[in-house]
């Protein structure tokens, strides 16, 4: 059996240091680590463990950059590359990921997962079946939250380095239930799924009767715990990562299902929950909610998210660094997109004077002075939204009537007009509204690998596309645990 070895540490966790204010755990960078003994002695300890976690998730190797806004969007094909060898982003465009810095890029997102999942690991059994030190519903919520994370964290190393999902029975990664260090052996796809699906039915199960979005008595929280939850692993956030794992794996059916069950919970409960963003904070000219923050379900706090669109899409910014649309504001790409210029989502794009030429750029991340304090969304990255919830339902639904008005529910949501497509025509409004929505966020690359799609729009044009070859979506794994494998006795 080939068996890789674990990159993972045993024994101590990257922790936030104080929680001294509602905001503080999102604010603090983790940088001091504490014993074990010392960390999981009370509640508290449990919380500052779990939060040092969501930090995490904010560096560059993961949500902060590389999975989100940056090499994973430019394998989405959305941005041109000006045709230059010298673009920073130029192989993952044409998604070629044998040279040395994209090998060291996903070498470094490899290992920073793994690690992460060493330390959800390390919560999870410090959880136990019981714990006297972590009292209910703390106890649940806690073990729910690592259990998510953990399974969020596999799912997508496993869309990434994973085969397509007709070939899902291949061999893929491990998947990594322990904080001990040990051999982890590369399991089929099919496999790692199973587990997957697994970690999140566990935490649906724990987080069901503790979490603040559920629990009726909300007196028992900190008002972090109850005021937050958009910003941790919540009821909702994991309900609608299985149905995006269900999806994968190819089940229709439990994928409906579950999207459908979210959207009666979160529209029909007389609260509604996780309401679409208003004309009013879209269009803001002063503190403008361009991530439509109030329908996001989970997503990350990330107090340095202007320096995402610093680093990417300013238009201050040399050619070869820009992530930008081919065309102009009037013509290519933003007009093949938006077949509705009222759209909100029309709107973060922008023109800008640099030194005599015209740059177009999209504003998605640009930072802006919120006074109040108030306004969380100037600093979240989302990774989980309600829009894509009414995608799978549009997606997996029979009934055509029924899935053209999930469509045009979020249609009319982002101020579009109402469309009426045939079968064929929804699949590609579907598409068009995916990338619309996830700009940003690092999806569509895993949205084209999941269609298995082989002729896709080429974001280096203004219009038309290009064919790829289906090997192309996988990522070779990274050279850290393929020459352990090598050097690994596999006969023993």
């Amino acid at each position: 059996m080939k068996k890789l070895r674990s990159i993972i540490s045993n024994g101590l966790l990257v922790i936030l240091m104080s929680l001294c204010s509602c905001e503080s755990w999102i604010n603090v960078t983790p940088s001091d680590r504490l014993s074990e003994d010392m960390l999981f002695k009370d509640r508290e300890g449990f919380v500052k463990a779990l939060n040092g976690v969501y930090i995490e998730l904010n560096t560059t190797q993961l949500y902060g950059l590389d999975l989100t806004a940056g090499a994973l969007d430019a394998m989405g094909q959305y941005y041109t590359n000006f045709s230059s060898s010298s673009h920073a982003f130029h192989q993952y465009i044409k998604l070629i990921f044998t040279e040395t810095n994209e090998k060291t890029l996903f070498d470094n997102m490899w290992k920073k997962c793994y690690l992460v999942i060493a330390n959800c690991n390390t919560i999870i059994e410090k959880c136990g079946k019981k714990n006297d030190n972590l009292p209910e519903p703390y106890f649940s919520m806690i073990k729910g939250e690592a259990l998510a994370l953990r399974g969020m964290l596999h799912f997508d190393m496993l869309r990434l380095f994973g085969p397509i999902p007709s070939e899902l029975s291949k061999e893929s990664i491990p998947y990594q239930t322990t904080s001990k260090q040990q051999m982890s052996s590369l399991l089929p796809g099919t496999e790692a799924l199973e587990l997957v699906i697994k970690d999140l039915k566990d935490a649906l199960d724990l987080l069901k009767m503790s979490d603040p979005y559920l629990v009726e008595n909300k007196n028992v929280y900190d008002d972090t715990d109850v005021n937050l939850r958009q910003f941790r692993m919540n009821y909702y956030a994991v309900k609608a990562l299985l149905a995006r794992v269900y999806l994968w794996g190819g089940d229709r059916t439990l994928a409906y299902a579950t999207a459908i069950e979210i959207l009666k919970a979160v529209r029909d409960s007389g609260t509604e929950l996780f309401p679409f963003v208003t004309n009013a904070a879209a269009t803001s000219s002063s503190t403008p909610d361009r991530v439509f923050s109030t329908e996001v379900l989970f997503g990350c706090y990330n107090s340095s998210r202007g320096t995402i669109h610093e680093t990417l899409f300013a238009p201050t910014l040399e050619t070869a660094k820009i992530l930008t649309f081919a065309g102009t504001l009037n013509s290519g790409r933003v007009e093949e997109l938006y077949d509705d210029k009222n759209d909100y989502r029309y709107k973060i794009w922008a023109t800008y004077n640099n030194n005599g030429n015209s740059v177009l750029y999209h504003r998605k991340y640009e930072d802006f002075e919120d006074n109040s304090g108030t306004r969380t969304y100037r600093y979240m990255v989302p990774l989980i939204r309600l829009s894509e919830v009414y995608l799978i339902a549009a997606e997996c639904c029979d009934d055509l009537d029924e899935a053209v008005g999930y469509l045009n529910t979020l249609r009319n949501a982002r101020n579009c007009f109402s469309v009426y497509p045939t079968v064929d025509g929804l699949k590609n409004y579907i598409a068009l509204e995916y990338r619309k929505e996830m700009l940003g966020e690092g999806q569509m690359f895993f949205f084209y690998k999941r269609k298995e799609i082989v002729n896709i729009p080429d974001g280096t044009q203004a219009s038309g596309t290009k064919n790829v070859e289906l090997n192309k979506y996988v990522v070779p794994l990274p050279d850290s645990e393929t020459s352990q494998r090598t050097n690994t006795d596999t006969s023993k």
